[in-house]
């Protein structure tokens, strides 16, 4: 398959398309390599290879940033600093490897022994998305090499080369075979990899729709499935806000990335009397962002990763044209030199939107925010809880009260206060209703690869009656 570089709208490599045969092959080694020695390796051992691999990633910085650059169009300001974050993770859960305590019980029977442990699944299928394919590979690999488990990873077909150099870091990091697989490819690869009797797991990190089928096909094995998928994140200005923060925050929130983000901050709810004033001030930042080469480093704007994806974001905007939707800014494909070529689109706001509304409702995933206004507190809680995603939402105020009050009534899985788009190791992350099942990161996200076997022992001397009542 033919990768198109976002910037030039020309292909600039070329990726396997896998078949069922070699999902096939991925996941038999895969369990070679765990059930003859992988599953029983010492913590310190896979915490090692870990070191070894993320310190690789960290030398190779700068060359895997711009691999990934010219595979999805997001700026190197960006995807440096993700591959430092893709050694953070390594580094953080290689730390729980070989502190994996169990636990134990303690019984109303007598002379009776009962202890919990933590197992590995086996072998988990990690499906990627294409807008940060190696930081969204790190939140699952991490965990689940900590936890013991064996890995086939199926990236994005829009975005496989950076998975595909990792796999060759993987290898110097000394990894035994079959330990991390790679297999590209399209949706074929990615159900046969579902649906391969081999596979203990699934993870994957995409659209909801997708999710779907993912779930169904995995409710039918019978096989736990994680995911994480979409957003419409709301950002909520009050009008105490440090409105310079909140400005920033704002713009980060949605043009980061190109907007192609699952916790992009797509609902701007600001409070009426700052309305005008935020609007105004926002417009003129974004006509000002600087869109280019991905790999410029004073770019602060890329390019939309592929083209059916620019064709999707674009149909959102002249809908929400047609619906009424006031265009503060942008609204089309970016002008100017060195953008032609590329899937370049304008930084654009909507003002005065209905939260009902479909560019308020449905995830756009790329640079299009949508302001919404509000009177009352009670008022931007229930407008932000009016959506079927709860993935994130931002807070910005100098009012601690109103901060703690309206941090819990937001129904979503993460809560960023005078900030957002923050992310820490130690910090789980995952969403409510349509946003995904499980946890990303943190402890609770090692605990998602793990799974508990119970052991208990009769060390009495006498023989039990067999007909007694056990509960």
């Amino acid at each position: 398959m033919p990768s198109i570089n976002p910037y030039t709208g020309q292909a600039w490599a070329q990726v396997p398309d896998a078949d069922a045969g070699d999902v096939a092959r991925a996941v038999a080694a895969a369990n070679r390599a765990f059930h003859q020695g992988w599953r029983d390796s010492a913590g310190v051992v896979r915490a090692g290879l870990m070191h070894k691999l993320a310190a690789l990633i960290e030398s190779n910085a700068d060359r895997m940033s711009k691999i990934e650059s010219t595979d999805n169009g997001k700026i190197v300001r960006e995807t440096r600093p993700q591959m430092l974050w893709v050694a953070r993770q390594l580094r953080y859960f290689a730390g729980y490897a070989d502190k994996l305590f169990g636990q134990h019980a303690p019984l109303d029977q007598p002379n009776t022994l009962d202890y919990l442990t933590l197992e590995p699944y086996g072998v988990i299928g990690l499906i990627t998305a294409w807008n940060s394919p190696l930081s969204l590979l790190a939140n699952k690999l991490a965990p689940a090499l900590a936890a013991g488990n064996c890995v086939v990873v199926k990236p994005s077909e829009h975005a496989s080369v950076s998975t595909l150099e990792f796999a060759s870091l993987v290898e110097e990091a000394g990894f035994p075979p079959g330990v991390f697989n790679v297999v590209t490819g399209g949706a074929e690869t990615g159900r046969a990899l579902v649906d391969d009797p081999g596979v203990a797991m699934i993870s994957f990190t995409g659209s909801p729709n997708v999710g779907r089928h993912i779930a169904a096909a995995a409710g039918r094995r019978l096989v736990p499935v994680k995911l994480e998928l979409g957003g419409k994140s709301p950002n909520i200005i009050f009008d105490d806000a440090d409105l310079d923060k909140a400005i920033v925050g704002a713009l980060a929130g949605i043009f980061g990335a190109t907007g192609q983000t699952c916790v992009a901050g797509s609902r701007l709810l600001v409070q009426r009397g700052i309305y005008e004033q935020v609007i105004e001030r926002l417009a003129a930042r974004a006509q000002s962002i600087r869109m280019g080469d991905p790999l410029d480093p004073a770019t602060e704007m890329g390019a939309v990763a592929n083209e059916p994806q620019y064709t999707r974001i674009l149909a959102a905007i002249e809908a929400a044209k047609r619906a009424g939707g006031r265009l503060v800014t942008g609204g089309g494909r970016a002008q100017g030199p060195g953008l032609t070529q590329g899937f370049f689109i304008e930084p654009t706001i909507f003002a005065d939107i209905d939260n009902r509304s479909e560019l308020a409702q449905e995830e756009i995933f790329g640079p299009v925010l949508a302001i919404i206004p509000f009177d009352t507190e009670q008022e931007a809680v229930a407008i932000a809880n009016d959506s079927r995603y709860g993935l994130a939402a931002g807070i910005w105020s100098r009012d601690i009260s109103r901060v703690m009050r309206v941090s819990k009534a937001l129904q979503c899985g993460s809560v960023w206060v005078n900030t957002y788009r923050a992310l820490a190791a130690q910090a789980p992350f995952g969403g409510f209703k349509e946003s995904g099942i499980g946890r990303e990161r943190g402890e609770a996200g090692l605990r998602e690869y793990l799974t508990t076997k119970n052991v208990m022992i009769d060390y009495s001397d006498g023989v039990r009656d067999p007909f007694a009542i056990r509960t």
